[in-house]
């Protein structure tokens, strides 16, 4: 696909698509064979109604023809008379009907064959209503798998995925496109294939009344065809560009909508509703270029199908008037015309919706091809006897092939010890803890948790002994209590309360209307950001883990609040293993290591008092805390390699 907003610089590859898709409907094979028969069935009584007809029509045509001869005369004679006459032409048309001399119209024969006819139409309405019926069920069971499997799917993909992809893009495909794969597959299986097996049967109906009126209708397919493939080919291009641009609009819409106080903050409104604007003109030119284009099908199909109407017209009335045809015979066949016509017409003007249709497959399909992360180990290995102790063993990792970041990194982390990580912004730190929880996948080395490798534990195993609490705080729809309890669903009340207490959310919660039972969104709206944070330390107090991480998890609280909570998180890290990664070096001063990170490396380490001793890297990130001038900030990266910054004090 092309860039943002460009048309695809190749169309969407229908066939195998297409065929994909169908595939889909392989586990209701049996109800899609009955569905088949269903159609079958209805479709060969409707067809057979038109001839039925045309029998009708001959009963009062021939009885209206014969009530004006004379009476006891045979056929043949009646038409002597009439050549007799110099009435040639009325003497041929006499020829080709059954005919008796002076009779009417046969009105009990009459009203048989169109109480059959009505019948034939009410059952073959019900069989249709049922296959219509069962078609709906098919789908959407389809749909229904499809969804699960598009779940799964996540679940299994890399967080180098999420990283890469557009949030609202992603929710797009899992949204809007399934809904629109859904709606496609129903409005057109059953129809495509009521019209398929329509022109199959019209076809030869056709050929029974009349072959060389049959030859005159076939005109139409290879015309009809020719201009269905023309149109549709130029349409492709555009549905696929219309559901790429609906995903990248959705993107736009969901990043401005989460940013919504920073745009405001920053005066950048205009600029965000014209690029809007901008991407909406997009998606309206793709959307009404590929629904224009597709709009003509139809158009042009009624104009083929008039013409062919015209031709049989003339035609059929010329045999009729030489007696070769009945007057029946010629109106059953204009019906199969336009019941031909039809059917092409709506394969045509279907053509459309199963474009957009495939393109949404399209781009689920890409979704569901994307390389998923390494499985589970089949006999996986498991920690019998915790303790925390976790050991780096010369690990190299990068996120970008040609851009390292973490190369022959080795630290051990004993049991019970608190690990501080420190550096400057891209240092590396965030990617340890990331390597620790096998978000990512090393690219050498290994970590060990309690001399297992990380690496032949199942995901599910490994975080089930880690607790984490982010400086970017995650909430759901629920109440208080439920979010606390999302640490250790089968906690007790008690201990829902005690994790509170112990984290100060208890204070806060008693002045809210409804207490624990306060409902918040997935905002965190009604609690401040500090709230917010002491609840997902609330979490992790409750899940009782053996290895802590924390990311920053007191940057949101206030000062006095910070204090509470250092007290508290020391009372969690005992008998634990804690990483800790922090901007504001005053919060792990207690640490029992603080790793120095730069560039992927560790370039000291040690206690608060021994690094501040070295006067190096740590020496000067510390101090400059305390700095307000900017010259004295920006030394502090060349100082962090390996100098001292002169004219710091420790603080």
């Amino acid at each position: 696909m092309g860039g943002a907003g460009m048309p695809v610089e190749k169309s969407l590859n229908f066939g195998p698509s297409f065929k994909r898709l169908m595939g889909r409907l392989r586990p209701e094979r049996a109800k899609v064979v009955l569905v088949i028969l269903l159609g079958v069935i209805s479709v060969v009584l409707s067809v057979i109604g038109p001839k039925i007809l045309g029998k009708a029509t001959d009963y009062i045509f021939n009885g209206l023809i014969s009530r004006g001869l004379p009476a006891g005369l045979t056929k043949e004679e009646a038409i002597a008379g009439v050549r007799a006459k110099g009435d040639n032409g009325f003497a041929d048309l006499l020829s080709g009907m059954n005919i008796t001399p002076g009779q009417g119209v046969d009105f009990s024969s009459l009203g048989r064959l169109l109480l059959i006819v009505l019948i034939l139409y009410v059952v073959s309405s019900l069989f249709l209503w049922a296959q219509g019926y069962l078609l709906n069920a098919v789908v959407q069971r389809t749909i229904l798998r499809l969804r699960a499997e598009v779940e799964d799917k996540l679940n299994r993909l890399p967080l180098r995925y999420f990283d890469n992809s557009p949030r609202g893009d992603l929710l797009s495909r899992v949204t809007n496109d399934i809904d629109n794969i859904g709606q496609s597959l129903q409005q057109t299986l059953s129809q495509l294939l009521v019209s398929s097996l329509t022109v199959v049967g019209v076809v030869a109906m056709m050929f029974i009344i009349s072959p060389l009126l049959a030859l005159v209708a076939l005109i139409a397919i290879p015309l009809s065809l020719f201009v269905t493939k023309a149109i549709a080919s130029r349409s492709q291009v555009k549905f696929v560009a219309q559901w790429k641009n609906t995903g990248e609009l959705n993107a736009q819409i969901e990043e401005t909508y989460t940013g919504h106080s920073l745009v405001s903050v920053f005066g950048r409104r205009k600029e965000v509703e014209q690029r809007f604007a901008d991407k909406n003109a997009e998606l309206y030119g793709a959307s009404f270029g590929a629904q224009f284009i597709s709009g003509i099908i139809m158009p042009a199909m009624m104009f083929i199908g008039n013409l062919t109407y015209v031709l049989v017209a003339v035609i059929g009335g010329l045999r009729v008037a030489s007696g070769s045809m009945s007057l029946g015979d010629v109106q059953a066949f204009i019906q199969y015309s336009r019941q031909f016509t039809q059917p092409l017409s709506q394969m045509a003007s279907l053509a459309n919706v199963l474009q957009s249709g495939v393109a949404s497959a399209e781009r689920v399909f890409e979704l569901l091809d994307t390389e998923e992360q390494t499985p589970d180990p089949e006999k996986p290995a498991t920690v019998r006897d915790p303790h925390g102790r976790v050991e780096f063993e010369k690990v190299s990792f990068r996120y970008v092939e040609d851009s390292p970041l973490i190369e022959d990194l080795s630290l051990v982390a004993a049991p019970g010890q608190t690990v501080a990580i420190v550096g400057p912004t891209g240092a590396g730190k965030t990617t340890l803890v990331n390597l620790i929880m096998r978000f990512y996948e090393l690219d050498k080395g290994r970590i060990t948790l309690d001399g297992v490798d990380v690496a032949t534990m199942t995901r599910d195993d490994l975080r089930s002994r880690v607790g984490m609490v982010l400086q970017d705080t995650w909430l759901f729809g629920g109440t208080i209590r439920e979010n606390i309890a999302y640490g250790r669903p089968t906690a007790t009340e008690e201990e829902i309360l005690a994790a509170a207490k112990a984290t100060y959310v208890d204070r806060f919660v008693h002045s809210l209307p409804d207490g624990y039972e306060t409902v918040i969104d997935e905002e965190g709206s009604g609690v401040s950001a500090g709230e917010k944070q002491l609840l997902t330390i609330a979490r992790a107090f409750l899940a009782d883990p053996a290895l802590l991480i924390l990311d920053e998890a007191t940057s949101s609280v206030d000062t006095r609040t910070e204090v509470l909570v250092q007290h508290a998180m020391a009372a969690l890290r005992q008998d634990r293993t804690s990483f800790v990664i922090a901007h504001r070096l005053s919060t792990i001063r207690d640490a029992d290591l603080i790793l120095v990170m730069e560039s992927g490396r560790i370039v000291e380490q040690g206690n608060h008092e021994q690094l501040l001793a070295q006067r190096g890297a740590y020496f000067n990130l510390y101090n400059a805390q305390f700095s307000a001038a900017p010259t004295d900030l920006a030394s502090v990266g060349g100082a962090a390699s390996g100098g001292s910054a002169k004219g710091t004090t420790e603080a």
